[in-house]
């Protein structure tokens, strides 16, 4: 047992338990590679094309996946030995990364290639939520969820500040192959840290039950409970019309700000900067009463944010309007798997973890549409367009989700 002087639901607390401390090891690792690839593939592909819908068009491919499989992975999750499923997914984008460094470091890497990685990524990425964070959940308990999220959401926007900037220096001088070899090193550390973890699956479903069976009955639970209603329909707006816009980053910092890729690196870091701050005070401060107000109120301040930063005209600006960006989406992200969580019943919470891929992965049409939209009027009056659409849909929705700040 773990004795220390800091209090139960700690940061401190929390990082000393071993399985919670290898969990989020893992995490760290996946999410710093995905932005390091994401990118180092948008510039590439950019170079290579000089089309935004290709930029766009490759994100999301990445969530595609989870549109499409995330239920059935969620389902299929709660029949698995999680610890097991996760070292397999990790040693699966560990492949598809070396075979990328190869055909890069042999010259033959083309768009096609990293489109189809870009799909394969989608389907592991699409096993996170009813995998890793169901286990962490397991691990911390119900009580410990919020602390936990924010710790690891906080990770995940610490890469987001380290993994652009590594991307684009590694771009800049040793190409993208550089890139994928450091991925390459990255995923041998997290399925060293998985192949560690000692906690298995507490919650086990009746044998008697099938896949499309406990599909249905995730379905039927979202139906009946307003508050998981209203998170997915918050889900839907936020990935639709909020985060595609991170794929229009490169192209409006090269084409209005004038920016290199090591520059763009930079700039693109800004917003995990502003959500790894963010991440900290919510893990510190954040109490249950407040958990829905910051979930709505990060996505409107999210939304508002966009049409400035597309506007703003020096480099300087556009990093602080992100900066305010990944604040507001420290809010979104950790609440938004926190109260999943919590409104799930424990034997459901891997198919309904798995239900929230399907509705993050909806998201996949707002990068076609902003991807279109680019092509037709520019990266830079595309973002405008789709944080003022945000903001309309969210006021057109209220009925579904005030029951999440009620």
């Amino acid at each position: 047992m773990i004795t220390t002087a800091f209090p139960i639901g700690s940061p401190a607390r929390l990082i000393a338990e071993p399985d919670f401390r290898r969990l989020w090891l893992v995490g760290i690792v996946v999410f710093a590679v995905r932005w390091l690839e994401m990118l180092a593939v948008a510039l590439f592909a950019y170079q290579r094309t000089g089309s935004p819908f290709v930029v766009a068009l490759l994100t999301m491919l990445r969530m595609l996946p989870m549109a499409l499989f995330g239920a059935f992975v969620g389902a299929l999750a709660e029949r698995l030995e999680r610890r097991t499923a996760l070292i397999i997914v990790v040693i699966s984008m560990l492949l598809s990364s070396l075979t990328l460094a190869l055909l890069a470091w042999l010259d033959a890497l083309a768009v096609w290639h990293v489109a189809l990685a870009s799909f394969f990524n989608g389907i592991a990425w699409s096993t996170d939520n009813p995998v890793r964070r169901t286990m962490i959940g397991e691990v911390v308990g119900s009580e410990r969820m919020s602390a936990a999220m924010s710790i690891d959401v906080g990770a995940n926007n610490a890469s987001r500040m380290l993994g652009p900037i590594v991307g684009g220096v590694l771009l800049a001088t040793v190409g993208i192959g550089g890139a994928f070899v450091v991925s390459v090193i990255a995923y041998v550390v997290a399925v060293a840290a998985a192949t560690r973890i000692r906690h298995r699956n507490s919650h086990r479903p009746p044998n008697s039950a099938g896949v499309l069976e406990r599909m249905l009955q995730g379905f039927m639970l979202v139906r009946r409970d307003r508050r998981l209603a209203g998170t997915l329909v918050i889900t839907v707006i936020y990935n639709t019309f909020g985060w595609p816009f991170t794929s229009m980053i490169p192209v409006i910092g090269q084409d209005n700000l004038g920016l290199g890729a090591a520059g763009i690196g930079v700039l693109a870091s800004m917003d995990g900067v502003g959500a790894f701050f963010g991440a900290i005070a919510i893990a510190l401060f954040a109490k249950p009463s407040v958990f829905g107000r910051l979930y709505i109120g990060g996505v409107v301040v999210y939304l508002t944010m966009l049409p400035l930063f597309a506007l703003t005209p020096h480099p300087l600006l556009a990093g602080t309007v992100l900066l305010v960006t990944g604040l507001a989406n420290a809010g979104f992200s950790i609440m938004q798997a926190t109260l999943v969580y919590l409104s799930a019943p424990p034997e459901m919470r891997s198919r309904i973890y798995g239900l929230l891929s399907v509705f993050i992965g909806i998201g996949m049409i707002g990068f076609i549409h902003l991807g279109l939209v680019a092509g037709l009027v520019g990266a830079q009056w595309a973002t405008v367009a789709s944080g003022i659409e945000g903001v309309a849909a969210l006021a057109l929705t209220r009925h579904w989700w005030r029951a999440v700040v009620a």
